[in-house]
């Protein structure tokens, strides 16, 4: 990984002849010096700027991805998986192999009561897919919907498996998915970040969810706002001066290059000092491009209120998504944006009073809707691809007897959209009841694969040499799930 700088060719004259590019260099007309010049310093600039767009390894399917995480895990079988056998079944006591009972007693087989949806459901679209009550606004749009119903992965409770989602750890320090696409893509605006999370949550692995661990720290996430915060004040801080003029700001910020220069050329290959250095020129160029970027009052009435934006139940997570779909129009490679509070239940986790979970499609159903609406008519859908997710399902059958439902890491539902992938699509099944994956399981290694894949990347040559030995993102595990790809 390391990057050296173009060296100057010296003066080279000797006595007995001059070559062709010192007889230019020397001429008053060496234009083609002067062009060889520029290119070099291109190249240099190029070399010291780790954000500036790569190669990809493979021909991409998306440029860009937005991930919207619904922290707390969503109970897939009360939004997108019908299960009738629990309608039949509402109230039996049976024998499940409980996930938390089997990490924390050994005990299998344990009896629970098998609990109805509380919620209909229905099939739509020319692909018949089904979806609850709770997502009508969400249903509109599952011809554009690739479903992995037979989700599995690692960590029973909220901080592993929210870590493994992000990073593919349940404990160790991993750099996050967005860290890992922006150390193999670059970004597409010099002027912005390359990884931006909206509104992230504070627990559950908290910063490291979109650090860059022992990748150069250029890859971290740019945070905007957390979450329980208003989505109307996520903003990138101190990105204004008014104390000071934008020439007098202006002569300050070249002194300070100058100054880093010196210091870049004393310490050469130094990844924190050129990390640093990087930072103060972005948020330089940062401040003269985020604000508008950011700026949601540009937008027309109409696309506000495909958004929610303006209704109480809708406008602060309306209000992400805008911003989301704007930072990926801008050139930000991938985008997180997140449900969530900073509570000690986390919002989808309703252990107790599944109720609840109204409350939240509420706030998100018409929101997710507008975003995919929007990026279509845009003609960006195409080459973005959205997900959308928690961190693991919950179970059919009620926690401790009562009125929620417990985690599920076992089997869950996510969806794709756009980006490469089959549209009005369904592929693996959870078992009958809706407990375990059954049917072409799909592990989180293997969607973390697949999602490197569809923005060009080979998840098994997407590493970094830490520690002596190569990283990457799946660790030695991971498939590419090319059934789903278009």
């Amino acid at each position: 990984m390391a990057l050296t700088q173009p060296q100057p060719e010296a003066f080279a004259f000797t006595s007995q002849r001059m070559t062709r590019r010192q007889a230019l260099k020397a001429a008053g007309c060496g234009f083609g010096y002067l062009a060889l010049a520029g290119l070099a310093t291109s190249e240099a600039a190029a070399a010291l700027n780790p954000l500036a767009p790569k190669t990809p390894h493979l021909p991409p399917k998306a440029r860009r991805a937005i991930y919207i995480f619904m922290q707390g895990g969503p109970s897939h079988v009360d939004t997108f998986e019908y299960k009738p056998l629990l309608n039949r079944e509402d109230g039996k006591m049976l024998g499940f192999n409980d996930a938390r009972t089997i990490a924390n007693t050994g005990q299998r087989g344990t009896s629970q009561r098998v609990m109805k949806s509380l919620w209909k459901f229905a099939q739509h679209g020319r692909s018949g897919r089904w979806v609850s009550e709770l997502f009508p606004e969400m249903a509109r749009h599952v011809d554009d919907l690739c479903f992995i119903h037979s989700m599995q992965t690692e960590g029973i409770a909220h901080g592993p498996a929210t870590l493994f989602l992000h990073c593919g750890s349940t404990n160790f320090i991993r750099p996050s998915v967005g860290a890992w696409l922006t150390y193999g893509l670059g970004t597409e605006n010099d002027n912005l970040p390359g990884f931006v999370t909206i509104s992230p949550a504070s627990g559950n692995g908290g910063a490291r969810n979109y650090g860059n661990a022992f990748l150069p720290p250029v890859y971290q996430g740019t945070a905007l706002g957390r979450a329980g915060s208003p989505a109307a004040e996520a903003t990138i801080r101190n990105l204004s001066n008014p104390s000071l003029s934008p020439a007098e700001q202006k002569r300050q910020f070249e002194l300070l290059r100058e100054l880093n220069e010196e210091q870049r050329r004393a310490a050469p290959g130094d990844q924190e000092l050129d990390a640093v250095i990087n930072s103060y020129e972005l948020a330089w160029r940062m401040q003269h491009n985020a604000p508008g970027v950011l700026d949601l009052s540009k937008e027309p009435p109409a696309t506000l209120a495909l958004y929610g934006i303006g209704d109480k139940a809708t406008d602060n997570f309306g209000r992400q998504c805008l911003m989301a779909r704007r930072l990926c129009e801008a050139g930000v490679r991938y985008v997180q944006v997140t449900y969530g509070d900073n509570t000690a239940n986390p919002a989808w986790d309703q252990h107790s009073n599944l109720a609840k979970h109204a409350d939240h499609a509420a706030a998100v159903d018409k929101p997710v809707a507008g975003l995919l609406a929007d990026l279509k008519q845009r003609g960006l859908l195409d080459d973005t691809l959205v997900w959308w997710g928690g961190e693991f399902g919950r179970t059919p059958y009620a926690e401790k007897n009562g009125t929620g439902r417990d985690h599920n890491p076992g089997g869950f539902t996510v969806w794709l959209a756009g980006g490469g992938v089959k549209a009005g699509f369904a592929y693996g099944a959870t078992d009958e009841f809706g407990h375990l994956a059954v049917e072409n399981k799909v592990h989180m290694h293997d969607l973390h694969a697949t999602i490197l894949y569809l923005l060009g990347l080979d998840h098994e040559k997407l590493t970094y040499r830490f520690d002596g030995r190569n990283f990457r993102l799946t660790d030695v595990h991971g498939r590419v799930v090319k059934e789903i790809i278009a």
